[in-house]
C-alpha cells in the first residue's frame, strides 16, 4: 500500500516539476526584465541630472544678466523693459569682465546684454559673462572687429537658448508682429563712445554659411545688395558703399540653419 502511494506521489511531482526548458526560459525572461528595469532607472537618473544642470545653467545666466543690468542708467530712473537708457556704466561692466566692448538692445526680444570680445570666436560659446564655463555662452562680438571706426560690418553672436536667454528670442524677428512694429526696427548699440542707432534692413533664415559674416570686402556694394535681397521683407532702406552695418546671428532650432538680422548706421 505504501509502495503504491509513493508511486502516485512521484507521478504528481513529475507533473508539477518544471522542465529544464521552461526553467531556463523563465530565468531568461526575468533577466531581460531586470536589465530593462535597470536601463530605465539609469535613463531616468541621467535625464533628471541633465534637467537639473539645464535649470542651474539658466539660473546662472539670468543672474549674470541681472548683475549686468545694474550698469544701465535709465532716463526715467525706472528699471523696466520699456525704460529709455541714459547711459551704460562701462566701468562697472569692465570690473566684472574686462572683455566688455559694447551693449546691445533689440526691442521686441529679450536681447539686452553687454557684448564681450576676445581673440577668437570660440571662448564665449562656452563661457558666461563671469568667464565661468557655461554651455549657454554669452553675447559676443566677432574677434575680427576693431571698433575703431573702420568696421564695415560689426558681427554679434549668441546661442539660441530654449529659455529665451542670450539670442534665444532672436527668432522673433521673423514674425510679422515683430517686423511690423516700427519701434522694433531700431537697434540700440552702445560703446564707451556713446549710443549708436542701427536701422533694420534685412532679416532672414539661411543654411549654415559664412558669406554674410564677412568683415572685409572686394565688392562691398554687391555684398550689401545680396544680403538686402535675402530679406523676407523689404524695409525700403537705401544702402551705399559708405554704409556701416550691424549683423546679429544665431543658430535656428534645427542647428543647421542661421537666423540673421542686418541693420545699418549711415553715419
Amino acid at each position: 500500500m505504501q509502495r503504491v502511494n509513493n508511486s502516485r506521489i512521484n507521478k504528481v511531482r513529475n507533473k508539477i516539476k518544471p522542465s529544464s526548458k521552461d526553467y531556463y526560459k523563465s530565468v531568461k525572461h526575468n533577466t531581460i526584465f531586470s536589465i530593462l528595469q535597470l536601463l530605465f532607472i539609469m535613463c531616468f537618473i541621467f535625464s533628471l541630472t541633465q534637467i537639473l544642470k539645464w535649470c542651474k545653467l539658466n539660473e546662472h545666466t539670468e543672474e549674470e544678466k541681472r548683475l549686468a543690468n545694474s550698469a544701465i542708467v535709465y532716463e526715467t530712473g525706472n528699471k523696466n523693459a520699456n525704460g529709455k537708457y541714459s547711459s551704460i556704466d562701462f566701468k562697472k561692466l569692465k570690473e566684472k569682465n574686462d572683455d566688455t566692448v559694447a551693449w546691445i538692445r533689440v526691442n521686441g526680444t529679450n536681447i539686452e546684454y553687454p557684448v564681450v570680445k576676445t581673440n577668437n570666436n570660440d571662448y564665449y560659446l562656452y563661457h558666461s559673462f563671469d568667464k565661468t564655463k557655461s554651455n549657454a555662452g554669452w553675447v559676443f562680438m566677432d574677434y575680427r572687429n576693431k571698433l575703431d571706426g573702420t568696421d564695415k560690418n560689426i558681427i554679434i553672436y549668441g546661442h539660441n537658448r530654449k529659455d529665451g536667454s542670450i539670442f534665444g528670442s532672436l527668432k522673433n524677428i521673423l514674425k510679422e508682429t515683430w517686423y511690423d512694429e516700427k519701434d522694433n526696427l531700431e537697434i540700440e548699440f552702445w560703446t564707451e563712445n556713446g549710443k549708436e542707432k542701427y536701422q533694420v534692413f534685412s532679416i532672414y533664415e539661411i543654411e549654415n554659411e559664412d558669406y554674410y559674416l564677412s568683415t572685409t570686402f572686394d565688392n562691398y556694394d554687391e555684398y550689401l545688395n545680396n544680403i538686402k535681397n535675402r530679406s523676407i521683407k523689404d524695409f525700403g532702406i537705401n544702402l551705399s558703399n559708405e554704409s556701416n552695418i550691424l549683423t546679429l546671428s544665431t543658430c535656428s532650432s534645427s542647428n543647421k540653419r542661421r537666423i540673421v538680422l542686418h541693420a545699418v548706421n549711415n553715419r
